[in-house]
Parts: C-alpha cells; structure tokens; sequence
C-alpha cells in the first residue's frame, strides 16, 4: 500500500535513525497471547449465530422460558464451534496468511498465538461443542453441531478448491445454525423457512465471493485458496438466490397472513426484507459484501431496516 492511501491519522513519525523504533505496549491486546487468543476467535462473527433464534422465533416460542433458555444454550454452543473452527482454520492456513497483505496480522500468522496452542485451543473448543450439545439439547442437535464442523472441516481440505460446492458449503453454514435452533427448540421447520434460509444465504455467499474478488485483485497480492469465478457467474448466483429468497418469503408472508389474527403485520414485512435485501445487493456492486455481519453492524441502513422488520414480525407473531 502506497504512503498515500494512508490517512493523515494514521502515519507515524519515522523513529531516528541510531535508534531502533520502540515496540508498541501490549495493553492494546494485539501482542499479548491472550489478546491473540480473542482475536483468533472472532467474537466478532458471533452475530452469524443469532441464526439459532430464527424458527424459535417465528414460531412466537421465546417469551417461554424453557425455549428461551434452550435456544440461548444452542447460541453458545454454536459460537464456541464457530470459534473452535477459526482456531482449526489459522493453524491449517498459516503458511498462506503469511503471505497475505492483512491476513499475516492474524494471531497464528503472526506467531503471538504458537501454532500447537491454537491446535490445543481447537482440540477442547471442536468435541467440547459437540458434548454439550448433546448432554444438554439432545442427539439431533449434536448431529447438527457435528455437521456444521464436518463441513468446514471438508471446505479446509477440498471444498474450497471445488466450483459451485464451495458455495453450497460455506452456505450450508448458516442453514445448519437455522435448522438447529428449530431442533433444540422443539419446532418444527416449515418448507417456506427452509427454503428462504437456503436461497438467502446462496445470496450472501455469493456476495461474499463477489467483494473477495476484488479484494485480491491486485497483481501483488497473493490468490486466496479458493476458486475465483467470473463476476457475471456470481451475479446470476446473487440474481438466483434473491430471487427465490424473496417470492419464497412472500408466499410465506401472505400464507401466514391469512392464517392467524392481525395476519397483515406479516404482509407488511414483505417490505423491510426486500429492501435490506436490495441495499446489500447494492453494496455487492460497491465491493463492499465480503463480511456481512460487518455490514449489519456497520450500515445505518441495513440496521434500520433489520430494527423495523423485526418489529412488524413480532407484532405479527406475539401480537395475534
């Protein structure tokens, strides 16, 4: 990166020559192990795995405080495999990250964080996931647990490097975390919501794919291990699976409509949905899609528009 991308708030002065620049303290976490540690984890992404209160939540079963209480045992459970499998993800790419413009800061990369202990890390983080689960939600959601881990150990080991499967795995992802808090809940999954869950995270993945494109772009940048489709390709993708997602979510929305009291609230829904699911579609085009659990956070949009869905809907569902 030139001297001039960077902003004037940013630079540093150069240190004198006869004296080697002093090291940065360790109170902002970035050197320290345990800092590496957190940082490797990625509480960050966390958010994804709100995804566990989709079907409790459509189905108007969170005010009970069993549900509740199960549906939050399934967002730990899953945010301690998510991050389970970050650790497992830097120690098999380190070599790679290395290499790469931003992500040779990772911890693993950067040798904070000694590769045998995020190995360690993962080793507890992956079958302990998989224990509780069990012990606490039962069987079906453990096999949910072990599928999401099962896949993104095949997406580290082939998948990423295979057209089309790449997509379908790391979207598998999100439909996995949907399908689970539905399990541990007791709910059972209509075909709308398995069907819009499935094309919507088709859509996000494909917008992911279309910013990490022209993130690594750049003649001097190292590719990223994994296939690179042609722009036009991923558009068709984004085109398909927003598609689906939204007539799928209208006829939903209008099925449910007729079907309890108030029923227009879900109708009005119709609204919000569509246009966060425009307004990421727009920032795609911008290159600005690779982290949508950044966009979602970050865009005052998209946030405004996820506040005034979730309202309608919960007047829809716990107001009839």
């Amino acid at each position: 990166m030139s001297e001039t991308a960077l902003s004037p708030s940013v630079r540093l002065p150069k240190p004198a020559a006869s004296r080697p620049a002093p090291e940065r303290p360790d109170f902002d976490g970035r050197r320290s192990l345990v800092g590496g540690l957190v940082r490797t984890a990625r509480p960050h992404q966390w958010v994804k795995n709100l995804l566990v209160l989709a079907a409790p939540g459509a189905a108007g079963v969170l005010t009970q405080g069993p549900a509740l209480a199960r549906a939050s045992i399934a967002f730990a459970v899953f945010c301690v495999a998510a991050s389970g499998t970050y650790f497992m993800n830097d120690v098999v790419d380190r070599e790679h990250d290395r290499r790469h413009p931003t992500k040779h800061r990772r911890p693993v990369a950067s040798g904070v964080v000694p590769r045998r202990v995020a190995s360690a890390v993962a080793d507890v983080m992956l079958p302990g996931a998989l224990v509780v689960g069990w012990l606490t939600l039962g069987g079906f959601f453990a096999a949910c647990v072990g599928a999401y881990l099962a896949v993104n150990l095949a997406y580290n080991l082939r998948l990423r490097y295979e057209p089309v499967f790449d997509l379908a795995a790391v979207a598998s992802g999100f439909v996995i975390r949907a399908i689970a808090g539905g399990l541990a809940t007791g709910v059972q999954l209509s075909e709308w919501f398995l069907v819009v869950t499935s094309f919507a995270s088709l859509f996000v993945v494909a917008g992911k794919r279309t910013a990490a494109r022209f993130d690594v772009g750049d003649a001097h940048r190292p590719p990223e291990p994994r296939v690179h489709y042609p722009v036009s390709y991923l558009r068709y993708v984004r085109a398909l699976g927003s598609g689906v997602a939204i007539a799928a979510y209208c006829l939903w929305a209008f099925e449910k409509s007729a079907a309890v009291r108030d029923g227009v609230w879900f109708q009005w829904t119709i609204a919000p949905f569509v246009l966060a699911m425009l307004r990421y579609a727009l920032l795609v085009e911008q290159y600005e899609g690779e982290s949508p659990e950044d966009l979602l956070l970050r865009d005052a949009t998209i946030l405004v528009l996820v506040v005034v869905w979730a309202a309608m809907f919960a007047l829809a569902v716990y107001g009839s």
